[in-house]
């Protein structure tokens, strides 16, 4: 397939970049954060990327909560920095946690982490964890502008290590019921979300996943929801999908800033 969603000069936080600063920004080295789903990362080209925003899309079940924990885990399991998990189902729970570390410790890498007691592991990882349940798009524009502000102050660490990894799970459960009619300025309030979103993953090097649901698109097939305002936002896009009664999960790139897909 041929990918029709390049970047655009005006991409990136709504700014205007110039061709060379776009061309260095695509080619300079920056770092991956791994997700700890082998197959997902090399999709990605190494995990994602810092300083961009990565949506996982899929149908309910397909693995997107998954994805954000496990990405989750491994951050903080290897002390990459903390991650911030904005959590809109209360689908985040220290159990589901604690089960990913118990059956992935030997991917995790870290010496000695797989001898540790088990709560020992977990509180480990949790402290490297910072949750907040955000149910609607008004305690979303707080958190935001708050974690900015802490960022800015260079307040948002852990025993030194700072921030790289900023989760909302799932964005469309916080931005659809805005865009339906209800809110006038619904979609204006979207776009101020995408901008203030792109704008901390570049100017504090951060890497935002957030996930999204899909819609029908006719004919039986689905679309990833939110419309076409929402759909040039994400820097990369992947989609999720699992047959009925399966455990596989089969991952999908829809869009990515780095890959141009052959015919």
């Amino acid at each position: 397939m041929m990918n029709h969603d390049q970047p655009s000069a005006k991409d990136r936080c709504g700014k205007i970049w110039s061709g060379m600063q776009l061309l260095k920004d695509t080619t300079e080295s920056k770092h991956f954060l791994p997700t700890g789903l082998e197959g997902i990362d090399t999709l990605l080209g190494g995990g994602l990327r810092q300083g961009q925003l990565t949506e996982v899309t899929g149908p309910s079940s397909s693995g997107k909560t998954q994805v954000c924990l496990h990405s989750a885990s491994l951050v903080a399991a290897k002390h990459m920095g903390v991650v911030m998990y904005l959590d809109t189902s209360n689908s985040f729970s220290p159990s589901r946690v604690a089960t990913i570390i118990d059956g992935s410790s030997d991917v995790f890498g870290q010496r000695g982490f797989d001898l540790q007691p088990k709560d020992m592991r977990l509180k480990s990882v949790m402290r490297s964890i910072i949750c907040e349940s955000v149910f609607d798009i008004f305690a979303l524009f707080e958190v935001l502008h708050q974690l900015e502000g802490s960022l800015l102050n260079d307040k948002v660490n852990n025993g030194g290590s700072k921030i790289c990894l900023l989760i909302i799970d799932s964005i469309s459960s916080l931005l659809a019921p805005i865009i339906g009619g209800k809110y006038p300025q619904g979609r204006s309030m979207m776009i101020s979300v995408a901008m203030i979103l792109k704008k901390l993953a570049d100017e504090h090097n951060l890497s935002v996943l957030v996930t999204n649901h899909t819609v029908s698109a006719g004919n039986g097939a689905v679309k990833p929801a939110l419309g076409e305002s929402w759909r040039a936002v994400p820097h990369v896009r992947l989609v999720l999908s699992r047959e009925c009664g399966s455990n596989i999960c089969t991952a999908t790139v829809l869009k990515h800033t780095l890959k141009v897909f052959p015919l």
